[in-house]
């Protein structure tokens, strides 16, 4: 069933791109996906958090941005699935046009604005797959106009937690105004410890852990800041990195100074060298999701062994289609094999020359 869907591929880039994205998300609901992938090589499995991750090729938030499909996703070989970024209330987002396809960079630009149909709509999907097997993750982010920003993220754990295996906190979006000022180190250790807080008052026997995402627009001494933040705050883990704001002088595509959040192929370089340089400032204590430009096997083992214990992609799907993650599973496989590395785990951080270090949780 995905090699239909990579067929279709043509047709859908003859819609603009949130038409296409839509019509992908009603196809999956209705039930147009594999019922199973291919069993995983036993060198992909990942174990994260207390928990068994059959790979670690994970589905980024953006995609499934209300939760409606997150079973289907899972279905094309996923090892994991993130939904989001999910608002405590409904919100439209920015106007349209707001996505654009940059083809021949191999890239996307959005501005969206954290559209979504609000957290008790997406809860309500989730609480109905709540014991179905899969690592399933909330994005979950702020309202546009609401007063109390943290407030916003409070409300986001204490309904989601129950039902989901991680929680990502997202204030990194370049689409919201105000939002990456949220990533300033006093700033950001108030909101860690005020949802920490929210999530030992759910009362749950094993509550989810709490990553940060991560903007890749930071200066060193935010780099500084931000890592010796997360260490002392408790968090579980952090993914790196967001969409950027900057503009690569190779981009050809004519959308490319559209304003908004870039992502795809032209923000592998700089996603990974941010993740190999928080690894270092974390000294590997943290687990880090590597995110940003992958579309290829070779992607995913770069960020793995910068330091990323597990990997997320979702902008290469657009020009690659879902097939692209079984062969992503098997290049990964490969390349361990060549290494001799018998695990993902074993190469994590393999290139960061850390004196004696394992990443939390493995």
């Amino acid at each position: 069933m995905s090699a239909l869907f990579d067929l279709a591929l043509p047709l859908m880039r003859l819609l603009p791109p949130e038409a296409a994205h839509r019509a992908t998300i009603r196809a999956l609901a209705l039930g147009l996906a594999p019922k199973s992938a291919a069993p995983d090589p036993a060198a992909l499995e990942v174990r994260l958090f207390g928990q068994r991750i059959p790979n670690p090729v994970g589905l980024a938030a953006g995609f499934d941005k209300d939760a409606e499909v997150p079973d289907a996703m899972l279905a094309f070989g996923f090892g994991f699935v993130e939904c989001g970024t999910i608002t405590p209330l409904p919100q439209k987002g920015n106007p349209k046009p707001r996505l654009f396809r940059l083809p021949e960079d191999q890239a996307v630009i959005n501005r969206l604005g954290f559209n979504s149909g609000g957290v008790e709509a997406a809860a309500r999907r989730l609480a109905l797959r709540r014991h179905r097997p899969g690592f399933i993750g909330a994005n979950i982010g702020k309202n546009r106009d609401t007063l109390d920003d943290i407030g916003d993220y409070v409300e986001g754990v204490r309904v989601l937690a129950p039902l989901v295996d991680y929680l990502t906190v997202n204030i990194s979006s370049p689409n919201t105004p105000g939002l990456r000022d949220l990533q300033r180190k006093s700033t950001v250790t108030r909101l860690i410890g005020r949802l920490i807080d929210a999530r030992g008052k759910v009362g749950l026997r094993n509550p989810p852990p709490l990553l940060l995402k991560i903007a890749p627009d930071l200066t060193h001494e935010e780099r500084v800041d931000l890592a010796e933040a997360v260490l002392s705050s408790g968090i579980d883990g952090i993914i790196v990195a967001n969409t950027t704001v900057a503009r690569p002088a190779s981009l050809q595509s004519a959308a490319a100074h559209e304003p908004g959040g870039l992502s795809g192929a032209p923000l592998f370089e700089p996603s990974t060298a941010l993740l190999a340089e928080m690894y270092r400032l974390t000294s590997g204590k943290l687990p880090i999701i590597g995110v940003g430009g992958i579309s290829s096997g070779a992607d995913a083992y770069k960020k793995i062994r910068a330091g990323a214990s597990l990997v997320q992609l979702y902008s290469a799907l657009v020009f690659h289609g879902p097939g692209l993650v079984q062969r992503i599973k098997q290049d990964l496989a490969t390349l361990l094999a060549r290494d001799g590395f018998t695990s993902v785990s074993a190469a994590v951080g393999a290139d960061a020359h850390l004196p004696s270090t394992t990443p939390h949780g493995l």
